[in-house]
């Protein structure tokens, strides 16, 4: 595993170096060359440089789709993306912010790190638990590289991408220690022979003036986990405006990628040609502010609130990019904000510090309340200012902003940073709300614990299972069978015994992660998740040995994909119930629904006899939820279903 790792923390750096170049390519190519010729002959034809950036990205990930159906076909392919998609994905991103995008490199660095270890642990057939911690590994060196900072690299890691890891594996983490610690220094030795050794950001010396201050650091975590929680919220909604989930704007779920990509370049040119500070990654007016630029207050405060709508507009509409340099961003407008209105309240025999002390912890808590890592946060400011003086005050102003969202955001939006920097779905409320009972399969494939291993396997691959539970002779859970554990003692060098004298026990994982029927999906994927699995076994609560059914991925992404057109549906129908067609035909579809099936329809009535218009409504809103097909679903939300479908899938 330490020459596993070596690999992915030179190969991932190696990545991240290429995709910074690249970023910087294009930003070259787009803004200077094609604006160039552009604000020759018209300065606003600028608008269009954001709406071209967006037509490439919109032919790669069209060509992502390509790919990953015709590999779905041709292959049985459980972790990760595939070898041309990986690239692909890495230049759609930098396509995204080289063509002003208000998005962040560092998330799309994570990715292809842990892709890269995806990979890797796939070429050399490893188990589910070594692939999640080259995952974990190349995702540390992906950050790391990106920000220069291996320890924060390591800690997001250990924070994030690895936390349910440790929940569920009860072998030492040690050993999985040290696979991130040297993925992640190697990534950041490779970066700075690259790209060099200077901090992201440089800053003027800072000092405590004095540690009555530092009470004043407490106000801006309050104000920072505000800011972060409007950010995830805009975000949030924006991608269900371009879903069409908005009962004013029910047309965006009939546009197409490519249109809504373009929706989103226009706002992107627009907003360029006012305020070009926040588009792009936006590290040059960070700098600006670190280096005390005066920037006024009321421009501050505007170059907030745009870039944070900018930066929902442009994740919504399909640019690809992460939020790390977006939160950064608005910590440090927050913070600088906060200090100049402090110093100008406070009276001048009160020393404190200037404001861009202010501004850099403003950036770790509001990245530490967006991101829900406050440790990796930290740290991250840490390293990249190389500073010991901020620590301090960075630990009390993060500390608060983190105890301050989990007070009062009640939709474990911390699961939901953890799930998407898994690869899974962001919106868990989808999931969450379903119990595993309503999707599991009864009667899983299953051998027995004595069973000859040749002929188990026979069994598993000629009924094209991917598993087979394993029994005892009094049908308790002992174990798990799968096609990899198969494919491992057919490919391994022959041991001391034959095959033919095998048995399933001899071979089989007797650690098994299980669930019960009365969770929900969200907890379900999120323990699939921790350990890279495909399907699980549901358990009787009071009996964990005794199997009632099983869970997988698919059945997941079918029941979360339902749940989306659903909604979507309802959005349809609540936003024309007041129409006098809408209202005849709910009646007709109640009638005839009736005819077929009346204690369908009965069951899901309401006794509610005093509004007979909205009963209705919510008849036909149950019966057309029922009657759903893939086809409805597809041309509904295609674009969020192909996204969540490849999520799960990976």
């Amino acid at each position: 595993m330490l020459v596993s790792a070596i690999a992915v923390g030179v190969i991932s750096g190696t990545g991240v170096t290429l995709f910074r170049k690249l970023i910087l390519f294009t930003q070259e190519f787009y803004w200077h060359k094609i604006a160039a010729v552009l604000s020759n002959q018209w300065h606003w034809a600028i608008v269009f440089i954001p709406m071209i950036g967006a037509l490439v990205v919109s032919l790669l990930r069209f060509k992502l789709d390509k790919l990953d159906q015709a590999e779905a076909k041709a292959s049985n392919r459980e972790l990760g993306l595939s070898y041309s998609q990986v690239p692909l994905k890495t230049v759609a991103a930098a396509l995204s912010l080289g063509a002003g995008a208000s998005l962040g490199p560092e998330g799309p660095s994570v990715e292809l790190g842990s892709n890269i270890g995806s990979l890797l642990g796939q070429m050399l057939q490893f188990s589910s638990e070594r692939i999640r911690l080259l995952i974990g590994a190349g995702g540390a060196a992906g950050l790391a590289a990106g920000f220069n900072a291996p320890i924060a690299g390591v800690f997001f890691a250990l924070e994030v991408l690895l936390r349910d890891s440790y929940r569920t594996n009860k072998s030492s983490p040690n050993s999985d220690v040290s696979v991130v610690v040297i993925a992640s220094v190697i990534s950041a030795l490779v970066s700075q022979i690259s790209l060099g050794e200077r901090p992201a950001f440089s800053l003027p010396v800072y000092e405590v003036r004095s540690y009555w201050e530092l009470p004043l650091y407490l106000g801006l975590g309050v104000l920072a986990s505000v800011v972060a929680l409007l950010f995830t919220h805009a975000i949030k909604q924006a991608k269900k405006f371009f879903a069409g989930e908005w009962a004013i704007a029910p047309f965006m779920r009939d546009l197409s990628m490519p249109i809504k990509l373009l929706i989103g370049g226009l706002c992107v040119g627009i907003i360029a040609l006012t305020f070009p500070e926040v588009i792009g990654i936006g590290y040059e007016t960070v700098e600006s502010i670190l280096q005390d630029t005066p920037f006024t207050i009321p421009l501050l405060i505007i170059l907030l609130v745009v870039k944070l709508l900018l930066t929902a507009i442009s994740s919504a509409s399909g640019f690809v990019g992460g939020i790390f340099a977006p939160s950064i961003f608005l910590g440090a407008v927050l913070g600088s904000v906060y200090g100049q209105a402090i110093a100008y309240f406070l009276p001048a025999s009160i020393p404190i510090a200037a404001s861009p002390a202010y501004a850099l912890v403003g950036m770790a808590a509001v990245l530490a309340g967006t991101v829900r890592a406050p440790l990796t946060s930290v740290l991250l400011l840490f390293e990249m200012t190389r500073d010991y003086r901020i620590v301090l005050p960075l630990m009390a102003a993060v500390g608060l902003c983190a105890w301050v969202l989990d007070q009062i955001d009640t939709s474990k939006s911390s699961d939901r940073m953890i799930m998407q920097w898994s690869g899974l779905p962001a919106d868990i409320e989808v999931l969450e709300k379903i119990k595993i009972a309503e999707v599991m399969t009864l009667n899983p494939a299953s051998v027995k614990y004595s069973m000859p291993l040749l002929q188990a396997a026979q069994f598993i691959t000629s009924g094209y299972h991917h598993s087979a539970l394993v029994f005892d002779d009094i049908n308790h859970l002992q174990g798990i069978l799968t096609t990899q554990d198969i494919k491992r003692i057919l490919s391994a060098p022959s041991g001391d015994r034959p095959l033919e004298e095998l048995t399933v026990q001899n071979i089989c994982t007797c650690e098994v992660l299980c669930t019960f029927a009365d969770e929900s999906l969200a907890e379900a994927l999120k323990r699939m998740a921790a350990r890279d699995l495909r399907q699980m076994p549901v358990v009787d609560r009071h009996q964990p040995k005794r199997v009632i059914g099983m869970v997988d991925r698919l059945a997941i992404t079918t029941a979360y994909n339902t749940a989306l057109t659903k909604r979507a549906i309802a959005a349809r129908i609540t936003a024309t119930k007041s129409t006098v067609p809408i209202a005849n035909h709910s009646h007709t579809a109640i009638t005839n629904g009736s005819s077929n099936g009346s204690s369908n329809i009965s069951s899901n009535g309401t006794n509610d006899k005093s509004n007979n218009k909205d009963n209705n409504l919510s008849n036909l809103n149950n019966s057309l939820s029922n009657t759903l097909d893939s086809t409805l679903t597809n041309n509904l939300n295609r674009e969020s279903d192909i996204q969540s479908s490849e999520a799960i899938s990976s």
